[in-house]
């Protein structure tokens, strides 16, 4: 029996997971650790880096609270591959201490972390595997013999380099009951942005013909709308979703992780059980400037039109029309914290900062 939430707009609980037979992994990616959260802050105000840090706390408290076999993160564990090195710290502290209670934890690095993570002493742990190179880690959870190998992100051709990469990991070789591919990499049939853009083909494209039927699943990273793919032929493809809304493409997405968990019935080893875990994200608000607005009224004008957003809403500042450079100037980030509380994080759409420049 297989069972999961029909989206992550649906989640659902584990009944499965007391089973003797059965393995839990909770999987989460694209955490983005460090965005907006500057080394050495000029101004003080809200950092939408505070989100992110909290977002990756309540998944890793969920873990210590479950007890899952496996935590697994997917890749963009940072948002570039240097950030602050108190938030590398503060990370993989947090991380080593999922470890220490005796879970596997699992890393395949992203594209934003340059396909490698910083080094850090608390990496050492013998419970935290990182793949940055393709490998297979194994070990045995509740009767079960488990791999799950990875690789680093692939630029470029990836389409022609994934059987290469896969045959390097080792993974289908092991001798397990259940073998989990992760990666950050786009599998054909994932789907991404508010008109649901759909990648089909293309060289930085992995078709699901060649994920082959050894895989019991894959857990990947990199798509930030969490989803599950189905192909045909082949394992299901898991993308949990980036853990916060790193954009405004992503205002109505659900943010969240899977808990997943796998059983092994007559010899064939499957995810019976996909329970998508919401976490809180922010709300992102778009406030369009009349095309006849004026200079001095402007203060005026957003100070009313914030008083019925969420006092914690993330909003961007668009115009109705071609906005005048000297209305675009006197947005300035001081005028802007003038008008707007320090719960709300405010920015400015593409078209007013190029009127601006």
């Amino acid at each position: 029996m297989r069972k999961e939430s029909a989206g992550p707009d649906a989640p659902r609980r584990s009944t499965l997971g007391s089973s003797l037979s059965a393995l839990r992994v909770v999987l989460f990616a694209d955490t983005h650790l460090g965005f907006d959260l500057p080394q050495h802050e000029r101004v003080s105000r809200r950092r939408r880096g505070e989100d992110f840090a909290a977002n990756y706390r309540r998944v890793l408290d969920h873990a210590l609270q479950t007890r899952p076999a496996v935590l697994v993160h997917g890749g963009d564990f940072f948002f570039r591959s240097r950030v602050a090195p108190e938030v590398v710290n503060d990370a993989f502290l947090a991380l080593s201490e999922v470890a220490d209670s005796g879970i596997q934890v699992v890393i395949a690095p992203g594209n934003h972390d340059r396909s490698r993570l910083p080094p850090s002493v608390w990496l050492g742990h013998p419970n935290i595997h990182v793949f940055d190179r393709p490998r297979t880690v194994c070990f045995e959870s509740h009767g079960l013999r488990v791999a799950i190998g990875g690789f680093p992100f692939v630029r470029g051709d990836v389409r022609t380099s994934f059987p290469r990469q896969l045959d390097d990991t080792g993974l289908e070789r092991a001798d397990a009951d259940v073998r989990l591919l992760c990666m950050h990499q786009t599998v054909a049939g994932a789907s991404v942005g508010p008109n649901g853009f759909t990648f089909r083909s293309g060289p930085q494209v992995i078709p699901p013909a060649l994920l082959t039927a050894s895989l019991t699943a894959v857990l990947g990273g990199h798509i930030h709308r969490a989803q599950v793919l189905r192909p045909a032929d082949g394992p299901a493809v898991f993308y949990p979703g980036s853990t916060e809304r790193t954009s405004f493409a992503e205002r109505n997405e659900a943010k969240g992780f899977f808990d997943l968990t796998i059983a092994n019935e007559q010899g064939r080893s499957e995810v019976v059980d996909a329970d998508f875990v919401e976490l809180p994200a922010r709300p992102m608000v778009d406030l369009k400037l009349p095309p006849d607005v004026h200079q001095d009224g402007l203060g005026y004008l957003l100070r009313g039109a914030i008083t019925d957003l969420p006092r914690d809403a993330v909003v961007r500042i668009t115009c109705d029309g071609p906005p005048t450079p000297a209305i675009a100037r006197s947005l300035s980030a001081s005028f802007l914290r003038s008008c707007f509380p320090a719960s709300m994080n405010v920015q400015l759409s593409r078209e007013l900062v190029d009127a601006w420049r």
